[in-house]
């Protein structure tokens, strides 16, 4: 993906169970919507700050072997979740109201599985020291990437 002037950069979590690298790709035009969310910063990236055409790292976490495991773009604007007034969801929220929605997701679009980049080597990578997904005791979801960072891992997951 060819950085664009302006262009922001995002590395996104979701546990393969739920929705893979795989999946996203097997998704009618590639793209899944990022439900799920229920965390308000990373709520307020989706709807601050996350443009169509963003990039995404897209993470695997909850899994025996966390890493970035594909290339993927921002497809939408941040719109409702709708599963947070779905009774028979895990992300349901009874204190959201659909006219004043709390939760809200972006559509993203894979581009290309990568192989997976883990932790560990993240960690041991010269020039990554200081992404966000590696502080100690960062969980979010959603976290954004600088652009040096985003070459850097390109440069990673080329290799």
């Amino acid at each position: 993906m060819e950085q664009q002037a302006g262009q922001r950069f995002w590395l996104m979590k979701s546990e393969p169970h739920e929705v893979s690298i795989d999946d996203a790709l097997a998704a009618p035009r590639s793209t899944v919507p990022w439900t799920g969310v229920r965390n308000y910063q990373a709520r307020n990236f989706m709807r601050d700050a996350m443009r169509v055409g963003d990039g995404v790292l897209f993470y695997h976490s909850g899994c025996a072997q966390p890493g970035i495991a594909g290339i993927a773009r921002v497809a939408s604007t941040a719109y409702p979740d709708p599963t947070q007034f779905d009774t028979a969801s895990p992300y349901h929220d009874p204190g959201a109201q659909p006219q004043s929605p709390r939760w809200l997701l972006v559509d993203v679009q894979a581009l290309r599985k990568t192989r997976l980049l883990g932790l560990q080597e993240l960690r041991a990578a010269p020039g990554l020291e200081d992404l966000l997904v590696l502080r100690k005791g960062n969980r979010l979801s959603i976290t954004p990437v600088q652009p040096h960072h985003w070459r850097r891992l390109l440069e990673l997951l080329d290799t």
